[in-house]
């Protein structure tokens, strides 16, 4: 992310404002081209990977549906996996019923040894309604968050974001918060990190440190003044995105130099036949940074991992050996990589606290081509991984006699599963979800999360409480409040950058029901927060002030 080299700006003419970035125009980079950053979450140390198979994955040469397999076999012949013989598929599980029972993709050893230690679980048919087969237009919908027909600014991790820092990138980086909300490896920012408004919530890297001496060795002045035009918009954008690049590049080099890496060898090459271009493994290396920072003391709550080649209309298998090329190089590259960052978590004492998940934007089709590869189709399995999840398979293998226009037909909406990592991995609050457009999916969300932490309201019910009014006010508040045990309490009221604009001071820290008054100083109308800190856990509820 060369943000500086951006501010190169090439020519501007007349209104037009003719402006290149690094020979991209600038319109490309609004609303919903570009795919924009991540996310971090709520007040515990947990987080959250995702690694996106950038292209459409071929779920059926990933998990093979054993109890149908004559018509995966018939469907799909020129490139199926054999059911015998030394490169025949894994049986994941034999004590799963018939319709559960699934075959790995011989390449695939590392991720049924995970499945063996319980740090596993396959769930099944993953899509949306009415999949768009656009690769670009099906992204977008897994990134934002919503159904096929919606279109939003925003992404489903960025809206979580703006829940939980309100008033981003104003006062951030802070001394309670020095990290990047988000971190994705690569050269690019997803939609998925988008806000309502303004700049995405986080950062996009290759390598910290590579990152610190690019910011710091190019850049220019900015432009003396901005056009009031669309193009000056678009500037002040980047400028923005420039100025936060700026802000964190010292605080990743320090915190990637604080950390390690454990005794775990991370792959490199694919052991068997396959092009060139997929011999190397590409998430290896992006896994071991994440798990270097994480050692480094990175409070960075989500990253994004990117592996492509998935989009395998031809030679997605060797002509002579349907076990290998490409589309098993990939599979290979995901097994092993996987197995040897939990490998360095546990090493480190940082297993628990890392969840893992793959997502496509679709799968392919039933049957296979011509060209000993899949078009684009439907549904495909999602790989969850952690040392604290509920392994196992969720969901039935498809129904391959009974297809939607040769496709896989959806078992599970997309968002059953991220709300699972939303509202159990990161205990998030009903607001947070309603932030996210979660909330439909919150009930048939998929049990995958074993740890679960509580919710303040879950955990303390009628022990831990706080009603704040009048409200709307026009300068004081009351703030009842009970608290089961003895605790130290600490009241705050912020705005809505964090802010801290006033404390209560000494409230009664004894067990019960107490009531404290505060007084707003000089400050303007508009919507306030207070929190309350008690017991290891946070009450905060919002508060008009209407002069």
């Amino acid at each position: 992310m060369d943000r500086r080299l951006f501010m190169k700006l090439s020519s501007l003419t007349g209104s037009g404002l003719l402006l290149s970035l690094n020979g991209i125009p600038l319109h490309a980079f609004q609303g919903d081209s570009l795919l924009h950053k991540i996310a971090k979450s709520s007040s515990n140390d947990r987080v959250l990977v995702l690694i996106e198979l950038h292209g459409g994955n071929d779920g059926l040469n990933t998990i093979i549906p054993i109890n149908h397999y004559g018509q995966y076999y018939n469907s799909r012949a020129n490139i199926a996996i054999p059911q015998a013989g030394l490169r025949s598929y894994i049986t994941l599980d034999s004590t799963l019923p018939d319709n559960q029972q699934i075959g790995l993709h011989p390449d695939m050893v590392a991720a049924k040894a995970m499945y063996d230690q319980g740090h596993m679980a396959v769930i099944q048919n993953v899509s949306y309604e009415n999949m768009n087969g656009s690769h670009f237009r099906s992204r977008d919908i897994w990134m934002m968050g919503g159904d096929y027909d919606e279109y939003f600014n925003s992404g489903w991790m960025g809206r979580y974001l703006d829940h939980y820092y309100p008033g981003y990138p104003d006062n951030y980086p802070s001394i309670q918060y020095p990290d990047p909300l988000a971190i994705e490896i690569g050269t690019g920012v997803s939609l998925a990190f988008h806000r309502e408004e303004g700049i995405p919530a986080g950062l996009s890297i290759q390598n910290p440190v590579a990152f610190y001496n690019l910011i710091n060795s190019v850049g220019v002045d900015p432009p003396v003044s901005i056009p009031d035009t669309h193009a000056g918009d678009e500037i002040e954008y980047i400028m923005q995105i420039e100025k936060q690049a700026n802000n964190y590049a010292e605080r990743l080099k320090d915190v990637y130099m604080a950390g390690s890496n454990s005794g775990a060898v991370y792959p490199d090459l694919y052991p068997y036949i396959a092009p060139a271009s997929a011999a190397h493994n590409p998430l290896a290396p992006q896994l071991k940074i994440i798990s270097r920072l994480i050692s480094g003391g990175i409070g960075t709550k989500i990253f994004i991992c990117r592996i492509g080649g998935f989009d395998t209309h031809a030679n997605q298998v060797e002509s002579n050996n349907t076990t290998m090329g490409p589309h098993a190089a990939l599979l290979y590259h995901i097994s092993t990589a996987m197995k040897a960052f939990y490998e360095d978590l546990q090493n480190l004492g940082l297993a628990d606290r890392v969840l893992s998940m793959t997502f496509s934007e679709f799968g392919r089709r039933v049957a296979s081509n011509g060209s000993y590869g899949t078009d684009h189709g439907n549904a495909a399995p999602m790989l969850v991984f952690g040392t604290c999840i509920n392994p196992g398979v969720y969901g039935t293998n498809p129904n391959l006699s009974q297809l939607q226009y040769g496709n896989v037909p959806m078992q599970f909406d997309y968002r059953q599963v991220f709300t699972s990592a939303v509202k159990d991995w990161f205990n998030s609050s009903d607001e947070a979800i309603q932030a996210v457009k979660f909330q439909d999916f919150v009930d048939n969300r998929i049990d995958y999360v074993q740890c679960k932490i509580l919710s303040t309201s879950e955990l303390f019910k009628e022990n831990f409480k706080m009603t704040c009014y009048p409200n709307p006010t026009q300068s004081s508040v009351s703030i009842d409040y009970m608290i089961q045990n003895d605790s130290e309490v600490h009241i705050e009221i912020l705005d809505l950058t964090s802010r801290v604009v006033g404390t209560v001071e000494k409230p009664p820290s004894q067990a019960g029901s107490h009531t404290v008054v505060f007084q707003f100083p000089n400050v303007a109308s508009g919507t306030y927060l207070v929190r309350l800190r008690a017991n290891e856990a946070t009450l905060t509820e919002k508060i008009m002030l209407n002069h």
